[in-house]
């Protein structure tokens, strides 16, 4: 069997092509090589995350049968102290504030 030695152009530049999986590993190499750092870049890169969000059914509340404007009042509580949670607010304060 003869075998073709010769490449396309094609194969050439399927070559030469660089995926995102090298790029990405580039970066994270001349991250790690570059040891000029300051203090702002630090500060650049620093990541905050939110709360995590903490979800409590009605349960108790909603239990038996409720009117129509008893369970939208019921919701609209509930809506409320989600929104207090969100701030920050711990279950004593919330009552405190209701």
């Amino acid at each position: 069997p003869r075998v073709n030695t010769s490449l396309s152009s094609d194969d050439l530049l399927l070559e030469d092509l660089e995926t995102e999986g090298e790029r990405q590993l580039k970066s994270l190499l001349h991250q790690q090589l570059d040891t000029s750092v300051s203090i702002e870049q630090c500060k650049s890169k620093r990541k905050c995350f939110a709360p995590a969000a903490f979800y409590k059914p009605f349960g108790e509340e909603a239990a038996g049968a409720l009117s129509l404007s008893q369970f939208q009042a019921l919701q609209e509580s509930d809506k409320e102290t989600a929104s207090l949670r969100e701030l920050g607010l711990s279950d004593a304060e919330i009552l405190l504030w209701k």
